[in-house]
């Protein structure tokens, strides 16, 4: 487990973006008008200027076709400039030297940086856009103190932003692990068993549930190794390894396309290298 430090270091995570952006939260004044970086998403895209070395955060004045209605978030700085964030219409038409890169891209071709604070911007879009009616008796809300609160104005109730925990683990059986498939992946690919965390559950019974019920297969010495904030649209993704205990694999075709044991020698398709899931296949198949 002596690696568990490369499991902080993620895309997604705020460690990422720490010492080039300075949050301010939702108190920033609106009234700066001075140049600044814009974060904008589409979906499950950022909008990026084509740049000399790659792809990068637009500044400054922005063309027509990418007005807003929003009134845009100013939501720290970026390098020491104001940064902006907003949202467009998934079937606004993106002209160039701008173009739409997908946040959960098969291959990335944005750096980790600006990756983070798209990711970042895009779950405060979400919050914002979801939280602007309370939800005990209706009333608007507005922000509070220097968090992503929002308060009513009718009944003072505070709510705070909806983060969803997931389990992620890897099963390990001597030389081999075991990998799941979903259908909707690309083919061929395959990752690690997860699930959102129930009621009542802890995020280690969450990890033996979703294997058991996805697989069969029980599990034990389950060892949290690190997690990942994860902007799809809102949830914070724990990572375990585990040992297989017992059981005979049986897939959940309800829930899953396929479940295999690979040997950790001939391992199939595997996530994106930006997900915790590769990170804790790469770091604990190499042990």
């Amino acid at each position: 487990m002596s690696n568990y430090p490369d499991l902080i270091n993620i895309p997604f995570n705020n460690s990422f973006i720490k010492d080039v952006f300075v949050p301010c939260g939702p108190q920033c004044s609106p009234s700066s008008f001075e140049p600044g970086y814009w974060v904008i998403i589409q979906d499950n895209k950022t909008i990026l200027q084509t740049g000399k070395i790659g792809p990068v955060l637009a500044f400054g004045a922005l063309p027509d076709w990418l007005e807003t209605s929003e009134v845009p978030l100013l939501i720290g700085l970026w390098y020491g400039r104001p940064l902006r964030i907003f949202s467009i219409d998934k079937k606004c038409t993106v002209h160039p030297p701008f173009i739409a890169e997908a946040l959960n891209a098969v291959v990335q071709t944005i750096d980790d940086a600006t990756l983070g604070i798209s990711g970042l911007a895009r779950q405060i879009l979400h919050w914002e856009q979801q939280s602007r009616f309370c939800s005990l008796c209706g009333g608007r809300t507005g922000p509070f103190l220097r968090e992503w609160g929002r308060q009513c104005s009718v009944c003072n109730t505070k709510q705070f932003p909806r983060i969803s925990p997931c389990s992620i683990v890897l099963v390990r059986r001597d030389a081999e692990v075991l990998l799941v498939r979903n259908a909707e992946w690309p083919t061929g690919r395959y990752s690690l068993a997860a699930g959102f965390v129930t009621i009542g559950e802890s995020l280690e019974d969450c990890a033996a549930r979703e294997v058991r019920e996805e697989t069969g297969i029980d599990i034990d010495g389950i060892t949290y190794v690190g997690s990942q904030s994860w902007p799809f649209p809102s949830q914070i993704m724990a990572g375990f390894v585990a040992e297989y205990a017992s059981g005979e694999l049986t897939v959940d075709h309800d829930e899953l396309e396929d479940a295999r044991w690979f040997s950790i020698s001939d391992l199939p398709i595997l996530p994106p290298t930006r997900s915790i899931a590769r990170r804790i296949i790469d770091t604990f198949c190499s042990c």
